[in-house]
């Protein structure tokens, strides 16, 4: 036998004559950096050791892995507010995914799981291939703007092979569930703050010229005058804020009544996900968004009707569901009644702002302005902009474009309207109009047969949930704007529930073993 001990020792006095080297010689960089008074540097060298050690913990174990990922993803808005917009932190989310997917793929090949294939893949793919070749379109003024197209478009599709394989059983539906409830908590409750706070809090002395707008916007009533401030929280912008408080208001619905549902986990993810609810409906009362006020309301409608027609009624359940549903909106009416008791002049201006500019008895009122005729207007307008047959590239009129124009000094197309299918037209043409049409319709009916799958389930409620939140990004939101779509937010959740979704089939009709054969 060969004595591998030798080998081992000697392996492990390099791996400490290394480490200690690197340690010395850190050391000797952060008191340099200290004796000049150089934070910055100092502050980017720990956010740099930050995302070492989340890409190391995805290596390790991708599944534990995600969920460190998914706090910096929501959470590195509030760094690069501090850090002056830098780039490098904005992109340290795609670093961390791409480091995600090769730590996937080696657990695929290791253990051999072949990978499921979505039914809406095929139009998916025509529509891919008709992006990577809108990166090359001549009309667009640099290949960067089509690279930054299509990696808001693509790039982070693979997580929903990454999100059905995520979910195992129960206890790993309870983890993403509670996991994700908690984090909502804390971005509620600071947002909370903010609003009543101000600007100033969560907010550098500081901003950088091209947030300054997002992260400190105000509104005016137009009839009382009163001011609201629109607070964004831990990110960068108000509208990622609003946007994310109705992602987490759906999915906070489907959580409550799912936990009625289930014996296992049960108390403890009732707690959470009320507390959640309640927090986040406030968030939403006072993040002054009337996309966010509006798309909660109707969907909170949507969800009860739905949730009343799943339900198994000859098993006695629909008393139990109204009792989960009595519960939330108790959590939610607890919650702002004792915001109203303590900031009743904060409530109340968020409340003359959403009565004057929605309710259809305001004279001021943009409910179907702002709903149906702005974005038609806009979509209209898009056949008078150049190129609108055939594009002018992917990414031309993205979000972020103008990072890249000021970045690399490229010329920046005037272009783009406020109608994420007019945009759609602009950058891809036609077919690229048409395709996204075929792939959506094809996706939201897909998910709409597992969830009608999973009906009279424990599993319902949850599924359409997430089939609810995947037709308004791709459908009435993507109508509006491209923004939802693109906002990485949304995007990389979009995916992640998506394969969710696909997953749960398996948790409510678990596939039979055979029966050994009598000896």
């Amino acid at each position: 036998m060969i004595n591998t001990r030798p080998s081992m020792v000697r392996n492990q006095a390099v791996i400490s004559v290394v480490f200690w080297t690197i340690a010395v010689f850190a050391a000797w960089k952060v008191g340099g950096w200290l004796s000049r008074g150089d934070l910055n540097a100092l502050a980017y060298s720990a956010i740099g050791l930050v995302v070492s050690v989340i890409g190391i913990a995805i290596l390790r174990n991708w599944r534990s892995g995600f969920y460190v990922f998914v706090v910096w993803l929501l959470f590195e808005d509030l760094i690069r507010k501090f850090m002056g917009n830098n780039m490098l932190i904005f992109f340290a989310k795609d670093a961390l995914v791409a480091v995600m997917y090769v730590s996937f793929l080696a657990f695929i090949r290791r253990k051999r799981t072949p990978l499921f294939r979505p039914s809406f893949l095929m139009w998916f793919s025509l529509f891919f291939w008709l992006g990577a070749i809108q990166v090359f379109n001549p009309n667009s003024p640099s290949l960067f703007y089509g690279l930054l197209g299509f990696k808001l478009f693509f790039y982070y599709f693979p997580l929903i092979f990454v999100g059905y394989a995520l979910i195992r059983d129960d206890s790993d539906l309870h983890r993403f569930i509670v996991i994700n409830m908690v984090l909502a908590s804390v971005i509620a409750t600071l947002g909370i703050v903010q609003a009543v706070v101000g600007p100033g809090f969560l907010n550098p002395a500081v901003l950088a010229p091209e947030i300054r707008e997002l992260s400190t916007l105000e509104r005016s009533a137009p009839i009382s005058g009163v001011k609201i401030f629109r607070p964004s929280s831990v990110f960068v912008s108000d509208g990622r804020f609003a946007m994310y408080l109705t992602m987490m208001w759906i999915l906070g619905l489907g959580a409550s009544a799912y936990y009625f549902f289930r014996q296992q986990h049960r108390r403890r993810g009732q707690i959470i996900v009320l507390i959640g609810a309640g927090l986040v409906a406030v968030a939403i009362a006072l993040c002054g968004s009337r996309g966010a006020f509006v798309e909660s309301s109707a969907s909170t409608l949507v969800l009860i009707a739905a949730f009343v027609w799943g339900t198994p009624w000859r098993s006695g359940q629909a008393h139990r569901l109204m009792k989960a549903m009595g519960r939330v909106f108790w959590a939610g009416a607890f919650a702002l009644l004792i915001a109203i008791t303590f900031f009743p002049e904060t409530i109340g201006a968020h409340w003359a702002f959403y009565y004057e500019t929605l309710s259809p008895t305001s004279p001021y009122s943009e409910l179907v302005s702002r709903g149906r005729d702005y974005p038609t207007d806009n979509l209209i307008y898009a056949f008078t902009q150049a190129n609108w047959m055939f594009g002018n590239g992917i990414g031309t009129a993205s979000m972020g474009g103008q990072y890249v124009s000021r970045l690399l000094g490229e010329r920046h197309l005037d272009i783009g309207v406020e109608s994420g299918w007019g945009n759609l037209m602009l950058e891809m043409g036609i077919p690229g109009l048409i395709l996204w049409l075929a792939w959506t319709t094809a996706a939201v009916f897909s998910c709409w047969r597992v969830v009608h799958r999973l009906r009279q389930t424990a599993y319902f409620t949850m599924a359409f949930a997430v089939w609810w939140f995947v037709f308004l990004v791709l459908v009435p939101m993507t109508y509006n704007g491209l923004n939802p779509y693109e906002n990485y937010i949304y995007n990389a959740y979009l995916w992640l529930l998506m394969g969710i979704l696909f997953k749960l089939p398996t948790l409510a009709f678990p596939p039979q073993l055979p029966a050994h054969p009598c000896a």
